[in-house]
């Protein structure tokens, strides 16, 4: 999801309040990257299992708690997809460069990041500022999120590395085909919405 692409909590009118719980959790991811930064290059692994690890948590509680007790916000769908994206990019460039993840792996999904841009471009056109969520797309995110601490546990020997190798990979593959899925709905949709403005 880009950041014109997600909007968190959908089912409920976003608010200008931004001293929110949810909020609060998206500021501390978005905190917590250039930390993972310098802990992946630094080979710190375990302080960047605990930061990728507490971002999907984040990720999942800040959407949740925003639905639930009404705290959707037009900063937190600003601040929520940012940190989604700054995490992907940086944990895709970390890991491919200590080389856990193959290059060409990277190049898929940040194609996909590519024709995503083309589509929110082309939504703000017709005066979408982003297009809804689905669940397609918020399942590719949480699969990669999930994805990328099981291959930073794979990398070297033991049973644990043997055991997070295959999981890893997994959601890796997953959250890969599941972006792209969420990506061509997400162009679909954009050009149903398009031909309805146009048949009225």
């Amino acid at each position: 999801m880009t950041a014109g692409e997600s909007v968190r909590g959908t089912d409920s009118a976003p608010v200008d309040r931004v001293l929110t719980v949810p909020n609060a959790l998206s500021a501390l991811r978005l905190l917590g990257v250039p930390a993972f930064i310098w802990a992946i290059a630094t080979r710190h692994d375990a302080i960047a299992l605990v930061i990728l690890m507490a971002s999907g948590i984040t990720d999942y509680l800040d959407g949740k708690i925003a639905r639930h007790y009404g705290l959707v916000s037009r900063v937190g769908q600003l601040l929520d997809p940012i940190a989604d994206r700054l995490y992907i990019v940086t944990t895709l460039v970390g890991l491919a460069w200590r080389d856990i993840i193959p290059w060409w792996l990277v190049a898929i999904l940040f194609a996909r990041e590519a024709f995503m841009a083309v589509v929110v471009l082309i939504a703000k056109r017709h005066g979408w500022t982003g297009l809804p969520v689905h669940f397609i797309g918020k399942a590719a995110t949480f699969n990669l999120l999930y994805a990328f601490p099981a291959l930073l546990m794979a990398e070297g020997d033991g049973w644990l590395a043997s055991l997070a190798r295959p999981i890893g990979w997994g959601f890796a593959w997953w959250g890969t085909v599941l972006y792209w899925v969420a990506g061509i709905l997400y162009a679909v949709q954009l050009r149903q919405l398009i031909a309805r403005r146009g048949a009225r």
